[in-house]
């Protein structure tokens, strides 16, 4: 076994590879850039080499300098987690030609299957079903549309060289091949350095299964049985299960041995995912066709580790350092249920635009530990309070991964640690998770991928928390504040009876109002002290006596009439963020005074939502624009964004050129709108 590896990566990922390696006893490295130089993983490791600028492409992909750290901090093996360098066949190549393990696959595995059009000839040989498509070498645009029109629509544009959902798009009608070609292309070029793509025939209703497999270096393979992660918005996995609902021993069987066959196919070794997509047929029969093989370690890992029991990256490490597999297939076994769900810095209800700021706070569940049989509770994160996202790496704050005896148990753990999920700071979409994991699609497991867009209705815009009850919340964490602010003593111990704000009268009530704002709407509670010291709390037409208690936690007991909740209220600056069971909300408390001289901000302007790069304008001064025309398209946290008109105008005038990099809330162009 390894006495030292370095860590060719950041955030969670290295967190967890080092959590492992400390229970092996062996030392790691962590490399970081400049924006990680504070960073959660490089604490979590024994020494931490700094590789260059903020940009991945100046720090996380320079493997040149990678591997000049592992030499000089004597580490005899490198893991490189996923993403970044974990699939570059060149920086396997040179770990090898520099005298250090890869902890992955061969080189040649990662060509083989790195290109997906190379990678499906290969799989047609060893007997691997495959979707119909275009796999071939010639780029040619009017080529690729025919093959298109010859598959039938819909198609799938793919990025060969893609992974992630990047490179990726579905085209409905030949009438929009072109751009949408053109757009895949462009964002391939950007992320893997390579603009060729295939071309798929997209199945319906399907579901996205994988399958975990492992090889050594004798020649040994199994498969630790299957996730569905079919749950997807933007080709990107939200939530991930095992092992994947109504899935029979058979077909489990099936698409195991299909997934060693494409593992043996290229000599495999270490961890790796063969993906399948999986047609729903109308008689509730499913086929499965090869999609791609992830030549790595998968984000959604904990889910396999959780049902089996296995540590999958000591498991990579082993097989690394020459061992042979822990165990053989007859050994392994399913033990329950369990989902993973990505936390990420975004705004689902803004289509999905990637969030950057700083974690105020950040609570996570009660129990939260690596160690799943204790709680049934697994949190992997590699950010902590205090810490910033930044625009520079991906948007995935954490992984909340939960096990149960059946997948029931699990779904109601999970909606349980997702209302414990408590973040601050930036947008997150914890409570859009909340609404998937208790819509009737995900819990009767109907599941394919065009879920989400499916469940419209009830995924997005959902306010669990009225007016009322927020109110309360706010108002009864103001007076705790109040309180706790009042019983503070001076030196000698005197404690200003002048200084409380409770409002006590000798005789008759009083009364206090709290200005709020709540979805940008005024509105003013009326607090209502009784003679006998109870209160009464007028707020949106109803009126209701006001009962709450601080409990040890930070927490607050609140009633209201006949509602009833247990909420954390977290105020920051004007606004209380309150989270209950039922779910979470903002409510703005009003200072007249304070905002006497706000003015509404100027009509017409269009300002980047990030930071990040101008990709293109769709438009130049003096065109004429209908309101949901593209304008412009950017470039921010690995993926693009459109632009669109706001209302029907005229362009004035284009303040960027294609390529320069924008901060956030920067004005795009100028656009003048009828009055």
């Amino acid at each position: 076994m390894f006495t030292k590896i370095l860590i060719a990566n950041r955030g969670e990922i290295a967190c967890r590879v080092a959590a492992t390696a400390r229970r092996l006893a062996i030392k790691t490295v962590a490399v970081y850039s400049d924006a990680d130089a504070g960073a959660k993983h490089v604490a979590a490791c024994d020494e931490a080499i700094h590789i260059g600028g903020s940009a991945p492409k100046d720090s996380y992909l320079r493997w040149e300098r990678i591997i000049e750290a592992a030499k000089a901090t004597g580490a005899q093996a490198i893991h490189p987690g996923y993403g970044f360098l974990s699939e570059n066949e060149e920086f396997a190549q040179a770990c090898a030609n520099a005298g250090l393990v890869f902890i992955g696959p061969p080189p040649s595995a990662i060509k083989d299957m790195g290109l997906k059009a190379e990678s499906k000839q290969l799989m047609e040989k060893a007997g691997v079903p495959l979707v119909p498509g275009y796999h071939g070498a010639n780029q040619d645009p009017d080529l690729l549309q025919a093959e298109a029109d010859r598959i039938g629509y819909p198609v799938l544009i793919k990025a060969s060289a893609g992974g992630g959902g990047k490179g990726m798009r579905a085209v409905e009608k030949a009438e929009d091949f072109a751009a949408a070609l053109q757009s895949c292309k462009r964002e391939a070029i950007n992320s893997f350095g390579d603009d060729a793509v295939l071309i798929e025939k997209y199945v319906q209703r399907p579901r996205h299964i994988e399958i975990q497999v492992f090889g050594d270096t004798q020649g040994n393979y199994v498969y630790l049985f299957e996730r569905d992660c079919s749950v997807q918005r933007r080709h990107q996995k939200v939530l991930e299960e095992a092992p994947a609902p109504g899935m029979t021993p058979e077909m489990r069987a099936q698409m195991g041995l299909a997934a060693v066959a494409a593992a043996r196919a290229v000599n495999y070794v270490g961890a790796g995912t063969v993906e399948f997509i999986v047609e729903q047929r109308a008689d509730g029969s499913m086929n499965f066709f090869f999609m791609e093989m992830n030549t790595r370690l998968q984000v959604e890992h904990p889910v396999t580790e959780a049902i089996t029991g296995q540590d999958l990256v000591e498991w990579q490490l082993r097989v690394a350092s020459g061992e042979p597999l822990p165990l053989l297939q007859e050994q392994l076994a399913i033990d329950g249920h369990a989902i993973e769900a990505r936390i990420c810095a975004e705004n689902p209800d803004n289509n999905f635009l990637p969030a950057t700021g700083t974690l105020h706070v950040y609570g996570l569940p009660a129990c939260a530990t690596f160690d799943r049989a204790a709680t049934g509770v697994r949190v992997d994160s590699g950010v902590r309070e205090g810490d910033t996202i930044s625009p520079y790496y991906d948007s995935m704050v954490a992984k909340l991964i939960v096990h149960g005896r059946t997948r029931e148990e699990a779904l109601a753990r999970m909606d349980a640690a997702l209302a414990q999920t408590h973040i601050v700071g930036l947008a997150t979409n914890v409570q859009f998770l909340r609404h998937v994991v208790t819509c009737p699609s995900f819990a009767q497991a109907q599941l394919d991928t065009a879920l989400i867009p499916r469940e419209t209705a009830v995924l997005f815009n959902q306010e669990k928390v009225g007016l009322p009850l927020a109110a309360a919340a706010q108002v009864a964490h103001a007076l705790v504040a109040e309180r706790a602010l009042a019983a503070q003593a001076d030196a000698s111990g005197w404690i200003d009876p002048w200084a409380q704000r409770d409002g006590w009268r000798s005789h008759g009530a009083s009364s206090r109002a709290f200005m709020v704002e709540f979805h940008d709407a005024p509105h003013t509670a009326q607090l209502t002290r009784l003679h006998g010291g109870g209160l009464q709390l007028q707020i949106d037409g109803q009126t209701a006596p006001l009962h709450f208690t601080a409990l040890a936690n930070g927490a607050l007991d609140v009633r209201y009439g006949d509602q009833r909740t247990t909420a954390n209220v977290y105020q920051k600056g004007d606004v209380a963020h309150v989270f209950t069971a039922q779910g979470a909300t903002q409510i703005v408390a009003i200072d007249a005074l304070a905002h006497a001289g706000d003015v509404q901000g100027e009509a017409g302007r269009l300002t980047a939502p990030m930071p990040g790069k101008v990709v293109s304008f769709a438009v130049k001064a003096g065109d004429a624009v209908k309101k949901g025309q593209p304008l412009a398209v950017m470039e921010a946290m690995k993926m693009e964004h459109t632009i669109a008109a706001p209302a029907d105008g005229t362009v004035a005038e284009l303040l960027f050129a294609p390529g320069d990099q924008v901060t956030e809330g920067a004005e795009l162009l100028k656009l003048e709108t009828a009055a």
